[in-house]
């Protein structure tokens, strides 16, 4: 399957993840009934619901799966390499599957899909007679709602709002018959008219609070809720929160719990790559080093960059200095040749002082053969002469 399939299948289960209500979308139908036919609980249509049942995750990780396995055989098919392989497998590891949050929904109601109710123009000018009239079909209201007639009691006070649209207390009040009559979004729609005229109107935040709740959107919730009390608190308010507040913090901790995963998981990818990255320059410079093998020197910024390699690796650095006249040179050099094939860990390099004259010079060479022993760039023993058993005994000591 092409990566960017994947993607696209990625996002559509982040997207279902905050708001499985899009399952409730008609083209979805036939995906909606398969999850049915599996046990899940698709939870009620919303704009922001944020928990998903265990069947539909379930599905779609096994699904995940599914597609990540076909990903590492074709890749490895396609590349023939070991590290494609241990790349999406270190991938696939890292993908973080989040469980269900167990919150208790009981009190969860379907969402009103009701077009929005009429609402006051608050742009006309309202008259004490309006506000008297309003006033009064705020109080058949009332009587209404006292009889049970919810829908006679959101008659009466649409006409008091169309009288006065001013009045966060008419707009908080409808709201509060609309929770009554199980119509949350109207509900929230109200609030939100009353908050926008009083924004310090607990009984706006404290009605938008419970309608949140019964939507499932209870972090939202708490938050109103919280608002309300600190305004006007009272024992409904203090209700609410007994049971909003679990969920709410449940939710929370479950976020802050993936947060925390996914910055560990973050951190262990970029560790990762900087150790691939750190193991591709060893391989490089390694190659570089030629282990086992006597490295001809030939000019100073040659001796520089396999010093500097050395260092890189923290390997022990003999520099062999001899000229092509030297007797003694023409002794100790297949000795040389063959402590580097006995210390492969060990860079030995070599110098002809007559062809690199500017490296001679640079290390105040007098006599030859002579071997300086160098760890980090810096020198810490030598050996001068064609002395095999010296050379051996130091070579045994800092390799």
């Amino acid at each position: 399957m092409e990566d960017s399939k994947i993607a696209e299948l990625k996002q559509f289960i982040d997207r279902c993840k905050s708001h499985p209500s899009i399952l409730h979308n008609p083209s979805l139908g036939f995906f909606k009934s398969y999850l049915h036919s599996l046990g899940a609980q698709i939870p009620p249509s919303s704009n922001s619901v944020i928990i998903t049942s265990f069947f539909f995750f379930f599905f779609f990780w096994l699904y995940w799966i599914h597609l990540r396995r076909n990903g590492r055989e074709n890749n490895a098919s396609n590349s023939g390499g070991a590290a494609d392989v241990k790349k999406l497998d270190d991938d696939y590891e890292d993908e973080i599957m989040e469980s269900d949050v167990e919150l208790d929904n009981a009190d969860i109601v379907e969402p009103d899909d009701d077009p929005p109710q009429k609402m006051g123009d608050p742009t006309v000018e309202v008259s004490e007679a309006d506000q008297d009239a309003a006033q009064a079909s705020k109080s058949e209201a009332m009587l209404a709602l006292n009889e049970g007639k919810l829908d006679e009691a959101i008659d009466h006070l649409t006409r008091a709002i169309i009288l006065n649209p001013l009045s966060a207390i008419l707009y908080a009040t409808r709201a509060n018959v609309f929770l009554k009559s199980k119509n949350p979004n109207a509900a929230i729609r109200d609030a939100d008219a009353a908050l926008q005229i009083n924004s310090n109107s607990a009984k706006g935040y404290k009605v938008r609070g419970i309608a949140r709740a019964m939507l499932g959107l209870w972090e939202e919730a708490a938050s109103d809720l919280h608002v309300a009390s600190k305004l006007d608190y009272d024992e409904e308010i203090g209700t609410a929160l007994k049971k909003v507040e679990p969920n709410a913090h449940k939710i929370e901790e479950h976020r802050r719990k993936y947060e925390r995963l996914r910055k560990e998981r973050d951190l262990k990818r970029i560790e990762r790559e900087r150790q691939r990255r750190q193991s591709a320059q060893e391989e490089d410079l390694k190659s570089a080093l030629n282990d086992g093998q006597v490295i001809g020197i030939h000019s100073r910024s040659e001796l520089e960059s396999k010093l500097n390699a050395a260092s890189k690796l923290y390997r022990l650095a003999i520099l062999y200095f001899t000229a092509t006249w030297c007797g003694p040179c023409r002794f100790i050099s297949p000795v040389y040749t063959s402590l580097a094939a006995k210390y492969p860990n060990a860079v030995f390099l070599k110098v002809d002082i007559d062809e690199a004259r500017d490296v001679a010079s640079r290390w105040n060479i007098s006599s030859v053969p002579a071997f300086f022993f160098l760890k980090n760039g810096k020198e810490v023993d030598k050996v001068v002469g064609a002395d095999k058993a010296s050379l051996e005994r130091k070579l045994a000591q800092h390799a």
